[in-house]
């Protein structure tokens, strides 16, 4: 019985992340187009549910997060100037560098999460996660840009002779700075009270 109690609570929650998180890819909440990236609060759902319902959960809203990007890539929910020509120049690898790095980070994230909450408290715990959300989101998404698309005329244009690391640098620049305070103070904030309200365990 208290199994099933807590089976309902997670689906619960499973599915309001899940919700919330197609409300910010579908509406200008989660996304501040800047130049061919864009500023994305999507990690603070990812990050949200790493924290509540583990490596599991923070793959399965991370893959919510990884179709929702790749379809601003054909103008559904938005439009993404880099997915447009990502996907004009392969659409099978468009999806692969939009999908599976979202995944991986709700995966990892998740892992992290457990692992840390056994050694430190679950405040520290909570803030990391949101953290490493925005952190890894921005790390694996960018990696796979460079491994899928490098050779390409487009990226190569946009990385003008400069190193790889230099570019990722300067061409995430503000952006992911943003997603890092904003995620790691929400999802620290949110994780917080859900364990101290006794929602979660």
């Amino acid at each position: 019985m208290r199994n099933d109690k807590e089976n309902v609570k997670k689906l619960t929650i499973l599915g309001l992340l899940t919700a919330v998180m197609l409300i910010f890819a579908m509406t200008p909440l989660g996304y501040l187009n800047i130049g061919p990236l864009a500023i994305t609060l999507n990690v603070i759902p990812l990050g949200i549910a790493a924290v509540a319902l583990g490596p599991v959960g923070g793959a399965v809203i991370g893959a919510v997060f990884g179709i929702t990007s790749f379809l601003q890539c054909i103008g559904v929910g938005g439009v993404s100037a880099m997915g447009a020509v990502l996907f004009e120049i392969s659409p099978v690898l468009a999806f692969i560098q939009r999908f599976v790095p979202r995944v991986l980070v709700g995966l990892i994230i998740g892992f992290i999460f457990n692992a840390m909450k056994k050694r430190t408290n679950v405040k520290l715990a909570c803030f990391v996660t949101g953290f490493l959300a925005a952190f890894l989101n921005t790390v694996l998404f960018m990696s796979a840009l460079i491994l899928l698309f490098g050779k390409t005329d487009y990226v190569q244009e946009l990385i003008a002779g400069r190193n790889i690391i230099v570019f990722i640098c300067t061409f995430v620049g503000i952006n992911a700075v943003f997603e890092m305070i904003a995620s790691t103070l929400v999802t620290g904030a949110v994780g917080s009270a859900l364990y101290r309200a006794k929602v979660l365990k």
